[in-house]
């Protein structure tokens, strides 16, 4: 049995034996991990540690969510709203009620976390689709939100999948995300109710770690029956707010029962207005807080000291490397005090090496880490783990862009850890599955002043621009690390900045502030006298005025950048900026821009490519050859070249370039009159287009219905009629 890709934390997760894994992704199970014996220490109170999801039993929420699905089995997708407050067990139990609905979704399991109290932000749907999309091999993503749900809608169409939507923030992070046609499953799990989600006809399922009857059961027989039936608005408010966590109704029911005479009403008010650690407590005592403040206080010192640096360090997603990173400890000490905190509830396992915190306990953690960690402590850790992230990240981009030219790595605490990932998918899985992390670590680096390390991690991040397109992440990233760049006074890692986040502008479509961009680098450029940068910034001008049309001032600049390149010794950039002429060419009356035919400026873009070892942008250049021929009526050798540069993309998993060489196949091909070659090559692209972009898709999709009527065959008659034979 296949499993599908793996996304984990701020993430998605994909498992089912009938997707096929992307080239980032690795099989995963939802799995509950079997606890070890705690290290040697003292014995933890039972009652004062956090209430084990596992508390109440489950069953029967288990054949409540059974009968839901069963009741919306013929209707459309069922979604269904698991809610609860924080550390009840929601994901738990969601989790184990899907392992038992696997032969009702054959085609696998989708699990993101929307993270919808994260001190970050909830994530995008945007963020989310792509992991998705991604996890069904759906390759390069279109740039909207729009184009994505309508993508992820045609992926999914025909497909029987569940999706889980983990700890979700409100409705409108998960309409975008409903799978089309009607045979999947979508679970959601939130504190909130999430109501505005009837209209999509949502059924709902409220968990607590005690069911309504059982806190109002707690209560009567603290405060008596009559007052809680005389008070039954309050008390309804007063177990809400408790969550149905025993402790809290305990402490609400010993408060109620000394103050006789006061109202309810007065309590319920009090609890809305504190903190929330310190929610309930009588005459300072015995709070929620008080129960943690007495979990932490019987750790072992070690832990203790993991347990409030894990909090302290930019990280939603925890694992040994970042615990041993944050500790500077080993890797087996790490993971020996990771599962003292796993069996202490004070962390949840949740995946292979990966741990979170409940948001409760995380900010127990993060206060007990403000006042038990000296400052220095505290700037030393932040430093350790964001070194760790630079040199983790360095590794995975040198995997992944071997020929890219890197930039100096400084480090105050060198790690000694082992990469995370054996090879360049693993590093890819990797940076997208910390993406969010590694924002927060540039963020953090560029707040302490730490300027070099702060620009350094942008630089490394290159591979997770480059290939997976997170646009406003390009974008966020690439402002910090300029900032910090110029802060520093280090112009190389300026021009870096600007380059690299200018493309990112590009690529989003922000064509004006791309061009804002690489004006910048090239003042820059001429300033160090680099003659390279200083072309690149003239190709990425140049192209970007290309992107909006405006081919006069395009031409002006790439041919700046020809020039400037070649003076340089710098043929390959010469040869992509004449990529670029060609193109242009290609769209203009009589396939001629600048006095040059465009099979003129492919040809010898194709040449120098091939002069300097570069097949990839070679065969680009041989495609675009191969339209001009075709163009210039040369039909018969259009179609070799075309073909031949398509079995180079299909041996190199291109897609997109797989997609776009099979239109200009069938565009030509519907040229000459030759239908039946168009109508294949059309309805292939499609196909591919399809994984993709909606857009393109749609356009291809037009060209095919343009194309003639497909002839009848004498022997059956006219297409869609059954012959008389």
């Amino acid at each position: 049995m296949h499993q599908g890709g793996n996304f984990i934390g701020g993430s998605a997760r994909l498992e089912g034996p009938n997707i096929q894994a992307g080239e980032i992704h690795g099989g995963v199970h939802f799995h509950a991990r079997a606890a070890e014996a705690p290290a040697a220490g003292p014995p933890v109170p039972r009652q004062l540690l956090p209430v084990s999801p596992h508390f109440t039993d489950r069953e029967c929420d288990l054949a409540l969510l059974n009968s839901l699905l069963v009741g919306r089995a013929e209707e459309s997708t069922p979604l269904i709203v698991v809610s609860g407050p924080a550390g009840i067990g929601k994901t738990a139990l969601v989790s184990r009620w899907l392992r038992t609905t696997t032969e009702r979704f054959p085609d696998g399991q989708l699990y993101a976390d929307l993270r919808g109290h994260a001190s970050d932000g909830p994530a995008t749907p945007s963020e989310l689709l792509g992991q998705f999309l991604r996890a069904l091999g759906a390759g390069p993503l279109p740039a909207t939100l729009a184009e994505q749900a309508a993508l992820w809608r045609s992926v999914t169409a025909g497909l029987r999948v569940c999706v889980m939507l983990d700890n979700v923030f409100s409705a409108a992070q998960v309409r975008p995300l409903l799978p089309g046609g009607r045979h999947a499953l979508v679970a959601v799990t939130s504190r909130h109710r999430l109501t505005g989600l009837r209209a999509d006809g949502a059924l709902y399922h409220q968990l607590g770690l005690l069911d309504p009857a059982a806190a109002e059961e707690v209560l009567s027989r603290g405060v008596g029956a009559d007052r809680v039936r005389s008070e039954a608005q309050e008390t309804r408010q007063l177990i809400d707010l408790c969550g149905g966590f025993p402790l809290a109704l305990c402490l609400a029911s010993a408060r109620l029962a000394s103050r006789p005479r006061q109202p309810m009403r007065s309590l319920v008010d009090a609890l809305n207005r504190q903190d929330r650690l310190a929610a309930l407590a009588i005459e300072g005592e015995s709070s929620v807080n008080h129960a943690l403040d007495e979990s932490y206080a019987v750790l072992t010192g070690e832990a203790a000291r993991l347990y409030r640096r894990l909090a302290l360090a930019p990280a939603q997603v925890l694992d040994t490397r970042l615990a041993a990173a944050a500790a500077g400890i080993p890797l087996g000490e790490a993971e020996q005090l990771l599962d003292v905190l796993v069996e202490a509830n004070l962390i949840e396992d949740i995946g292979p090496d990966s741990y979170r915190f409940h948001d409760l306990v995380r900010l127990h953690a993060e206060q007990r880490g403000q006042s038990d960690e000296q400052p220095a402590h505290r700037t030393e850790l932040l430093r350790r783990v964001c070194e760790w992230y630079l040199a983790t990240a360095t590794e995975a981009q040198c995997r992944l862009s071997p020929i890219q030219l890197t930039l100096r790595r400084t480090y105050r605490y060198e790690p000694e850890l082992p990469a995370p990932f054996q090879d360049g998918a693993g590093a890819l899985a990797w940076l997208e599955t910390r993406r969010m992390d590694l924002l927060a670590a540039v963020r953090a680096a560029y707040e302490q002043g730490w300027d070099d390390l702060a620009w350094q991690l942008v630089d490394a991040l290159w591979p997770l621009f480059h290939r997976l397109r997170y646009h406003d992440l390009w974008v966020d990233a690439h402002d910090i690390g300029l900032r910090a760049a110029r802060r520093s006074g280090d112009r190389s890692a300026e021009r870096q900045m600007l380059n690299s986040g200018a493309i990112g502008f590009s690529v989003a479509g922000r064509v004006d502030e791309a061009i804002r961009w690489f004006s910048w680098s090239l003042e820059a450029a001429r300033e160090a006298g680099d003659a390279r940068d200083e072309g690149q910034a003239l190709h990425g001008i140049g192209s970007a005025h290309r992107q909006a049309g405006r081919f006069r001032e395009a031409t002006a600049f790439l041919r700046r950048a020809i020039d400037t390149w070649e003076a340089a010794g710098y043929p390959r950039g010469a040869a992509l900026s004449r990529i670029v002429l060609g193109e242009m060419a290609l769209e203009s009356a009589g396939a001629e821009w600048d006095g040059r035919r465009a099979v003129e400026y492919f040809e010898q873009a194709h040449r120098t490519l091939l002069a300097v070892d570069d097949p990839y942008d070679a065969a680009r250049a041989l495609a675009f050859r191969g339209r001009a021929r075709a163009v210039d009526g040369d039909y018969r050798t259009a179609v070799s070249e075309l073909r031949e540069a398509l079995a180079f993309f299909e041996a190199a998993g291109a897609t997109p370039w797989q997609a776009r060489i099979l239109e200009m196949l069938g565009t030509s091909a519907a040229e000459h009159a030759d239908a039946a070659a168009a109508r294949d090559c059309f309805a292939r692209a499609r196909q591919l287009y399809a994984l993709q972009s909606p857009s393109d898709a749609g356009r291809v999709g037009d060209l095919l219905a343009a194309l003639p009527a497909e002839p009848a065959d004498p022997r059956y008659g006219p297409p869609g009629q059954a012959s008389d034979a």
